[in-house]
């Protein structure tokens, strides 16, 4: 089950959610007074487990599919039964409105929405090119809009990060539809490679890659993001060499490595949250720069 539900990639999303209250969304309130705040623990721990039904109700109706793509990982994964799933899914979703109502019937509503759109996107969306791309990153930036919606602070350079954070996130989904290829062909999963090639899916990511200059110009010269600004300047060179290549790749080995360097950048950028500001963490902001 720890399997079906990436347990490893939860805490990590529960990490960033923290950090970007903490230095983004929360910069004038001290780090200890966010982390002790029972409603984002509970927006959190909800946004958490609703990520976690999530990947069980998308494991659910990939299970084909991911015999021909990821084979190891299937075979665990199908150690728990697709009855046992189903019903872990909707428990754990009972849960989630449980917990919500402790914060509001706004709160609610929102995770309601959240599980929705996720159990669509599973059973529908992900089967069609473009908008199933489009809806993954959505889905996978909307904790962040959770804690945005809890704090209602709508700093712009809080937009910028998000677009940033989206982009990359929606070029690591089309690389995943290209390492993926075989499997979405045997299973009429209409991705963009299968619909319209490899070639043009790898000119729609260097067109992604290249806009990612936009939001890290804003976040640079516009806005103050502190000593984080390494962590773009970095980002920028890697995704040179990202670009080079992804026009070499040719099999999924190679598009592997791909997805690995993307993941390595969004994960690193969580870290890097904390070089906003370090003295957040003691004193909090009073006033913040632009």
């Amino acid at each position: 089950m720890f399997s079906v539900v990436r347990g490893y990639n939860i805490p990590i999303i529960a990490l960033a959610q923290y950090l970007s209250a903490i230095f983004i969304m929360a910069p004038e309130k001290r780090a200890l007074y966010v982390i002790l705040d029972f409603n984002l623990f509970i927006i959190v721990l909800a946004s958490s487990l609703t990520i976690a039904s999530g990947y069980i109700i998308n494991n659910f109706y990939d299970s084909k599919k991911d015999l021909i793509n990821r084979p190891n990982k299937s075979k665990i994964d199908r150690l728990v039964s697709q009855r046992t799933k189903l019903q872990v899914y909707f428990t754990i979703n009972f849960v989630i409105v449980l917990l919500a109502l402790l914060v509001s019937f706004r709160a609610v509503l929102f995770f309601s929405v959240y599980i929705f759109l996720i159990w669509f996107y599973s059973h529908k969306l992900k089967k069609y090119p473009i908008i199933g791309n489009l809806t993954a990153a959505f889905l996978a930036v909307l904790p962040f809009f959770a804690v945005l919606l809890y704090y209602k602070n709508l700093y712009p350079q809080i937009f910028a990060h998000a677009s940033f954070l989206c982009l990359l996130i929606l070029i690591r989904e089309m690389i995943k539809d290209l390492e993926n290829i075989k499997g979405d062909i045997a299973n009429d999963y209409k991705t963009i490679p299968v619909k319209f090639g490899e070639e043009f899916t790898k000119k729609i990511i260097t067109g992604l890659t290249i806009l990612t200059i936009f939001p890290v110009y804003l976040l640079v010269e516009i806005y103050d993001v502190g000593y984080m600004d390494i962590y773009f300047y970095v980002s920028l060179i890697i995704l040179i060499f990202f670009l080079l290549l992804l026009w070499k790749a040719e099999n999924k080995t190679q598009y592997l490595q791909l997805h690995i360097i993307l993941k390595f950048l969004i994960v690193s950028g969580v870290f890097c949250i904390v070089l906003i500001d370090p003295q957040v963490l003691i004193h909090g902001k009073t006033l913040l720069k632009i």
